[in-house]
């Protein structure tokens, strides 16, 4: 035990001393914080440890605990037995120091839009660094000159002619998924997150790599679990400073498996590279645009034209892709078909709806101009997100000084370097915004609902310069999945809190799974049209 205590502390002296100037900076932001942010509440917080030390270690206990100061010091309103904060001037605002880092939580659209809208404060506070060690600095954690090349560039591999051409393998996996499930016909309660998310990882390896993984035969389930446990072992290093300390991430073990799930993913996507590049170099540039082209496929086409992309470039955002892409969407089907399992008044309509647009064969692949017609899924898709947003955290690292115009009247500075970190589900649970914000109602999103509230009450993929690039290849996925499935089952959701409580990770998770049980639809089922 001596000798531990002796090497961490050795330790902090060598972060002391080589992080001089980051220390200077760190004390810069937190003497600011105490001059701007003096009338925002937060949690109580220790010298060096911040809050951490309160931080449940249970995650679904966390969820309450997080829900409880939001209630509180968001809001100010009394929940789960709590006291509203006292003078709580500055609704929509929260301090939360983690270890001797400082974040503020910003819950409501006046204080979200400047932070959001913002051109210059787009990058990625420290707390993304663990990440980068998986994913590099593709799209999603890179920043200023970087960014703005790389999102630029990669804009137009977006482009609904292109996502169009992705379709088939949507709807290919789709039945697939399907299928899989059939075996549960008439069955009880089963675990039906472990199909999505095999659905979603076959539907992105293929999209971005040109790959079939099968994984929904059974085939890589391992990169799955990799994944998972990445985005794991990634929260934790964030919620719990004493992480931050190399000794004590290896100590626990927590940092050898972190560098081998990273190396197993990685390793795994950079021989996928190799193969495709040589793979299209035998094919040529004629045989290879007769065919549909993975995201894969165009990088390299880029970098062959351009050279402007290395191989690792390429890794970086395929990686990028490959986790973004089959974890938000499984996510968002997922609870889809959770919520309508709750709301069968609403399952009801959607099936309506899919019997007006497909008629009464289960069986007839879906065009585009089919899944077009599914408004009302579309709003059953957006509601479910409005509750349970697949991201739940937006960080940003402030460039420069924003200043919130709050309703109160008051004009709150946040310093240039602290970490701002926007709550989707917050906003979306705002009730000047939403009436009945805890009620799952897909006529929320009816044109003349969406016309009268501020859009940065829903802001499921971001919004301002760096929202979502891939957010209609995600609502046409999940159409095209969603359509299938409820074209065969009626689902009915285990009414349990657990199944309905989801848990806050790098991407919003069932916190136990997610219990359904599901019938075949019969004839008896289908509208008379």
């Amino acid at each position: 035990m001596i000798i531990v205590i002796s090497i961490v502390i050795g330790y902090v002296i060598y972060l002391v001393v080589v992080n001089f100037q980051q220390i200077l900076e760190l004390w810069r932001i937190n003497r600011k914080c105490a001059q701007n942010l003096s009338m925002v509440n937060g949690p109580p917080a220790l010298p060096l440890v911040g809050s951490a030390h309160l931080f449940k270690w249970n995650p679904y206990a966390f969820t309450f605990q997080m829900e409880g100061w939001a209630q509180k010091y968001l809001f100010g309103r009394a929940k789960y037995g709590e006291i509203a904060a006292p003078n709580n001037e500055v609704d929509g605002i929260m301090l939360l120091w983690i270890g001797p880092v400082p974040i503020v939580f910003l819950g409501t659209s006046e204080c979200i839009r400047p932070v959001l809208e913002s051109n210059t404060n787009i990058s990625k506070p420290s707390q993304y660094d663990k990440m980068s060690e998986w994913i590099g600095t593709g799209l999603l954690t890179s920043t200023h000159e970087k960014w703005f090349h790389r999102r630029k560039m990669l804009t137009p591999t977006f482009h609904f002619t292109i996502i169009q051409d992705y379709f088939p393998v949507f709807v290919r996996n789709a039945e697939v998924l399907a299928d899989a499930v059939e075996l549960h016909v008439d069955g009880d309660y089963f675990d039906a997150f472990p199909y999505f998310k095999r659905c979603t990882l076959d539907i992105i390896c293929e999209t971005a790599m040109g790959i079939q993984v099968n994984a929904q035969l059974g085939h890589n389930n391992e990169y799955v679990h990799a994944v998972k446990r990445i985005s794991e072992i990634v929260w934790n290093h964030m919620k719990f400073p004493w992480l931050w300390l190399k000794p004590i991430w290896y100590l626990t073990g927590l940092g050898f498996e972190f560098d081998r799930n990273v190396r197993m993913t990685n390793n795994f996507v950079r021989k996928v590279i190799q193969e495709r590049k040589e793979l299209l170099n035998e094919d040529g540039n004629e045989a290879s645009e007769k065919k549909r082209k993975a995201f894969l496929d165009l990088l390299l086409t880029i970098q062959k034209e351009e050279g402007t992309l290395s191989d690792e470039d390429i890794r970086e955002e395929v990686d990028t892709f490959m986790f973004e892409g089959h974890d938000t969407t499984s996510s968002g089907i997922g609870f889809t078909i959770l919520w309508l399992g709750f709301y069968p008044e609403c399952q009801k309509k959607l099936q309506k709806e899919l019997d007006e647009v497909f008629g009464f064969e289960t069986n007839q692949p879906p065009s585009m101009d089919d899944i077009k017609k599914c408004s009302y899924l579309e709003k059953c898709i957006k509601e479910s997100l409005r509750m349970f947003p697949s991201v739940p955290l937006i960080a940003r690292r402030l460039s420069e000084d924003v200043t919130i115009n709050h309703p109160s009247g008051q004009k709150i500075v946040l310093p240039a370097g602290l970490a701002a970190c926007v709550s989707p589900i917050a906003a979306a649970r705002d009730p000047r915004a939403w009436p009945d914000p805890d009620t799952y109602n897909p006529d929320n999103f009816d044109i003349d609902a969406i016309a009268g509230r501020d859009p940065y009450a829903y802001i499921p993929f971001s919004a301002g310069p760096r929202n979502c690039i891939g957010q209609k290849f995600a609502l046409l996925e999940q159409k095209t999945i969603l359509s299938t499935f409820f074209r065969k089952y009626e689902v009915e959701s285990l009414q349990t809190e657990e199944n309905l409580r989801p848990v806050p990770e790098l991407i919003l998770r069932p916190y136990n799974g997610m219990k359904i049980k599901i019938k075949r639809r019969e004839a008896a089922d289908y509208v008379v049209l």
